[in-house]
């Protein structure tokens, strides 16, 4: 009885907070997760302040695996439903305020458990900037100049414009993802950066975690050029990151331990499949990719005889494997037990398609029947026979 009391306490003592939030404008977000409602293609429901025509509303948006629904409504309304929601329909929910982040988990028993965190990064309703927000504040500046990205006096040169646009966007889906993952808060993170390059998205990523989102994480860049690895681990010492460091190693040879976030962009063809595979294997709680010269299944492919005129022109044939390519590996880490986005990041020196892939693992069945079904069908249809991720996630595409 008393463990029963304890239990309404806890969701009544978060409903609460809730309620004081939405009321006095300190609320930024509200993320319900684990559902256990009817509707089985429910990945969870983000509530956000707007302000329309006729006032102050909260924006539900509920987002299903193929399309999402937004709703608003007055604040009171908005209260009532949430609460019919919170521990029933929804096992997880994650509030948001400028004072602090707090956590209401329930387990299989439908036991709660209320944690805290620290306060959001983002503004909450009603606050403005003049200027364009920025994730990353003047304590980054150090290595932006050490790596050539400003200049001493934090001018952006001229010739790294899209490099500086590059690492800001980057943070800012980073945070939109972070915040949806089941990151967890009561240690430091554990963050890997595949194929780092020169760091400055290792570099971003530690500052935002450690700095901005004042959530402790270790953060490890993996690169095979040894003379950058040097490099970043110096300027890492110069500027005072001792969270961060640099390893040299490729994506295929590094073992990783127990991981929470991985992070691989523009690796090359078959080293994206070796670092999502990484990741997986590693547990990791987010995986973000940005695949790029996708290779491998094009001397495969064999589309409908209704394609080939098109197919003809070499253009064709490249995006055309770009999209089975990344297709597949969506649907493989979705059997896998995670929940993917496939979206444009931005555009760099590097490609002019730039395609990010954004896995979030879910609780619940993984490698289920009919999302291994769903896989081969695609796979028969493109006449695929191997595939670099199927093949490291022992998943057989000819079954």
């Amino acid at each position: 009885m008393l463990g029963a009391m304890t239990d309404q306490l806890l969701r009544e003592d978060f409903l609460a907070q809730l309620g004081a939030c939405i009321r006095d404008g300190s609320f930024v977000k509200l993320t319900l997760g684990k559902p256990r409602g009817p509707d089985a293609t429910l990945r969870n429901l983000l509530v956000r302040p707007v302000t329309l025509r006729d006032g102050p509303r909260l924006s539900f948006v509920w987002r299903h695996e193929r399309q999402d629904i937004t709703k608003n409504h007055a604040p009171e309304d908005a209260i009532t439903e949430l609460a019919a929601l919170i521990g029933s329909d929804f096992h997880s929910a994650h509030l948001f305020t400028t004072a602090r982040m707090a956590q209401l988990e329930f387990n299989k028993k439908g036991e709660p458990r209320l944690t805290y965190g620290p306060a959001a990064a983002e503004k909450a309703a009603g606050e403005h900037d003049r200027a364009k927000q920025r994730l990353l504040t003047a304590e980054s500046q150090p290595w932006l100049e050490k790596l050539g990205v400003t200049t001493a006096a934090g001018t952006v040169r001229e010739s790294m414009a899209d490099k500086h646009r590059q690492i800001h966007k980057f943070v800012e889906i980073l945070s939109h993802l972070a915040a949806e993952a089941a990151l967890p808060t009561h240690r430091p993170l554990e963050i890997t950066d595949m194929g780092c390059g020169k760091g400055y998205l290792t570099f971003a990523t530690h500052d935002y975690f450690n700095l901005v989102a004042s959530r402790p994480a270790h953060v490890r860049g993996v690169e095979a050029r040894s003379e950058l690895v040097t490099t970043c681990n110096r300027i890492a010492r110069e500027t005072g990151r001792e969270r961060l460091d640099f390893v040299q190693g490729t994506i295929e040879s590094t073992k990783l331990p127990a991981l929470d976030l991985l992070i691989a962009l523009h690796a090359c063809d078959t080293a994206t499949d070796d670092a999502l595979a990484q990741g997986v294997q590693a547990g990791a709680a987010l995986l973000v990719v940005s695949p790029c010269c996708q290779k491998e299944l094009r001397p495969q492919l064999t589309a409908a005889p209704v394609l080939a005129p098109a197919l003809r022109h070499g253009i064709f044939q490249e995006r055309h494997a770009e999209f089975a390519t990344d297709a597949l590996r969506a649907l493989l880490l979705e059997w896998a037990g995670y929940d993917t986005k496939v979206f444009e990041f931005i555009s760099t020196e590097h490609t002019a398609r730039n395609l990010m892939i954004a896995a979030t693992k879910r609780t619940g069945v993984a490698r289920s029947a009919e999302a291994a079904k769903k896989i081969r069908e695609f796979a028969a249809f493109y006449g695929i026979k191997s595939q670099a991720l199927a093949r490291q996630l022992y998943f057989d595409l000819g079954a």
